[in-house]
């Protein structure tokens, strides 16, 4: 490939003022050949890529070692080393390339493992790659992809093609810069975590009744009753209009699945027609919405649209307080699963649902629970949010701070 011109970013530091040149990548890493030929390594420090987490111990990330028989052709990877793993995500078809910043450790032979040179700074080299846009671009003209969609291209052959960078110290102040960004968000997730733990551990207590609440005049509230949720609930299901008729998927009404009872919008919509024509049924903002099947079976939301559910969708009305049996559903969503679920197989259904019976308490202490466990949820809420938004924040900058 013929070099281009040199380029500068939108956004950069002022005190830099030196086009990026077009460097090939074999300027800035070198191929590691290091194998575990020795075993200094075993199963128990393989490593993986996540496109999420970057580089990880296998165990720790997937929970065991996926190791073949044999570690010994294994390549090593030290800290600061670059890896790229040939095998596809959704968002990354031709495979990612991430920096080792944890502890050393070795990869299969499906990774490439890389040196990072004197003059390059290995974060910088990551950052560059975490954006998608860079990562493809660069990759799709190299790799060839085998009929069972593996990577077709060599540990050499990576490096063949150009990206733009700047003299080391630029490379270094970019890196910190994001190194701090990474540091708030580790710090935001950390603290998201810590109220997911909270609150699971509030659950645990208030809905074994371990901890009780008391009346505004500091007295018990009564005992719990035992009840059968469709004694204190309506329930309904949808259904899906015929998809031969693709007329009646070119209306205005929200389509709401059970991977969407969560969602702000649907990207699906039915006529009137369909809905008359159909099982499908109408629910409301505010309505208890539960994921019969699916992949999000057992999940629980309250509806944040109007619109028709399909039959893999049960629509809870009930006359306790909504907001405690949300709480409730959400925390005895892992045993209704393993009970009605057992090996993954068959799917919940309304009858299910119905049938199931639920300490209730009375209506001021549901009230009182409902509105403790809301209070956690908003705090939930809103650092999920900040979290959020730095991404965006990153990723905006990301694409104004590299060419």
């Amino acid at each position: 490939m013929n070099k281009q011109i040199n380029k500068t970013p939108l956004v950069r530091f002022p005190e830099f003022k030196d086009d990026w040149e077009h460097k090939q990548l074999n300027k800035l890493l070198s191929v590691s050949k290091t194998t575990n030929k020795n075993l200094k390594y075993g199963k128990e420090e393989v490593l993986s890529v996540s496109g999420e987490s970057g580089i990880v111990n296998q165990i720790e990330h997937l929970g065991r070692s996926y190791a073949g028989v044999s570690v010994h052709n294994y390549g090593v990877v030290e800290l600061n080393q670059i890896v790229y793993t040939k095998s596809p995500l959704k968002a990354n078809p031709y495979g990612i390339i991430k920096l080792n910043k944890r502890k050393a450790g070795i990869v299969s032979t499906l990774y490439a493992v890389y040196n990072v040179n004197q003059e390059t700074d290995g974060q910088f080299i990551e950052y560059y790659f975490s954006l998608d846009a860079n990562l493809n671009r660069y990759l799709r003209p190299l790799v060839r992809k085998g009929a069972k969609n593996d990577m077709k291209i060599s540990n050499e052959y990576v490096l063949n093609d150009r990206i733009f960078a700047p003299e080391l110290k630029e490379q270094k102040k970019i890196a910190k810069f994001f190194s701090i960004v990474d540091k708030k968000l580790n710090q935001l997730q950390e603290k998201l975590d810590g109220l997911e733990q909270y609150k699971k551990g509030m659950m645990q207590q208030i809905f074994s009744q371990q901890i009780r609440f008391k009346d505004d005049n500091g007295k018990d509230f009564p005992e719990w009753e035992l009840k059968k949720l469709g004694k204190v609930c309506k329930v309904f299901s949808g259904g899906t209009p015929t998809s031969s008729n693709k007329l009646y998927y070119k209306g205005d009404i929200p389509f709401i699945g059970s991977g969407n009872i969560s969602d702000n919008e649907v990207f699906q919509f039915i006529t009137q027609e369909a809905l008359n024509n159909s099982s499908s049924k109408m629910v409301e903002v505010g309505d208890l919405l539960y994921a019969l099947y699916g992949g999000t079976s057992g999940e629980v939301s309250i509806s944040k649209i109007k619109g028709a559910i399909n039959q893999a969708v049960l629509c809870i009305k009930t006359s306790e307080n909504k907001q405690f049996l949300y709480q409730f559903l959400k925390f005895d969503k892992e045993r209704i699963i393993t009970t009605f679920l057992q090996g993954g197989q068959g799917n919940l259904s309304a009858q299910i649902i119905k049938n199931l019976k639920i300490k209730f308490p009375s209506e001021k202490e549901q009230t009182k629970i409902a509105n403790f466990l809301s209070k956690i949820d908003d705090k939930i809420n809103t650092v999920t949010e900040k979290i959020e938004q730095t991404k965006e924040y990153k990723k905006g900058l990301l694409q104004k701070m590299f060419v």
